[in-house]
């Protein structure tokens, strides 16, 4: 039997490189491949779980705000158009006038007391399972005097601040000082005044008032 020739060592190694090539091309390939399958595996959910989680909503600072004189509320009962008002007005003393009721006392009620008082009254005596809500249509004014262009009472707006209150009332004159801001808080039973700054929020029936800068 005829001998195979035995083949170089230049030979042999170009062999060995191209056999080593191969093997770590197929790897490079297989890594590849299992970075792709895993990034579409995780990838998706995580933008899919991303666009479902809801945005958060800040608490509202007149959550629990105190019903007074000025407030403009609407009852609904649902169902009943007789018993339901549009925008009613509380008077002076924080009352108001309901079918079948009377006057009601409600200062200092939140809407969810005025809704629980109507409903329990209106229950078992005129409906079954009378169904009530109430809404705020529009807050009393707050007031603002002192050092600034217009003083008076101007209509609320929530988020409302010292600065935006001074703006409304046409702002500064010459004189104010921007450091002697005082507000009266409309829920404070002492009726003190005390200092803020600018970025101080202000609620519905506050006094605010300017000072001058020379005192």
């Amino acid at each position: 039997m005829p001998t195979k020739p035995l083949l170089s060592t230049s030979k042999v190694q170009s062999k060995l490189c191209f056999r080593g090539f191969l093997s770590f091309t197929t790897l490079l390939a297989s890594v590849l491949l299992t970075t792709n399958v895993n990034a579409s595996i995780f990838d998706t959910p995580q933008a899919s779980v991303a666009q479902e989680l809801p945005s958060l909503k800040p608490a509202s600072t007149l959550s629990n705000y105190k019903l007074g004189a000025g407030d403009i509320v609407t009852i609904r009962v649902f169902g009943e158009d007789e018993l339901s008002r549009e925008r009613v007005k509380l008077t002076d003393a924080g009352t108001l006038q309901y079918p079948v009721l009377g006057e009601i006392v409600i200062k200092d009620m939140t809407t969810g007391d005025l809704q629980r008082l109507i409903t329990t009254g209106l229950k078992g005596r005129y409906l079954v399972n009378p169904h009530v809500a109430v809404f705020i249509e529009e807050y009393r004014p707050y007031y603002i005097n002192g050092m600034i262009t217009s003083a008076g009472g101007y209509p609320f707006q929530p988020g409302l601040t010292v600065l935006k209150a001074i703006a409304l009332a046409g702002g500064f004159k010459e004189r104010a000082s921007k450091e002697k801001i005082f507000v009266i808080r409309a829920d404070d039973p002492s009726q003190a005044q005390q200092k803020v700054d600018l970025n101080t929020l202000i609620y519905p029936g506050d006094i605010i008032t300017v000072q001058d800068s020379f005192f």
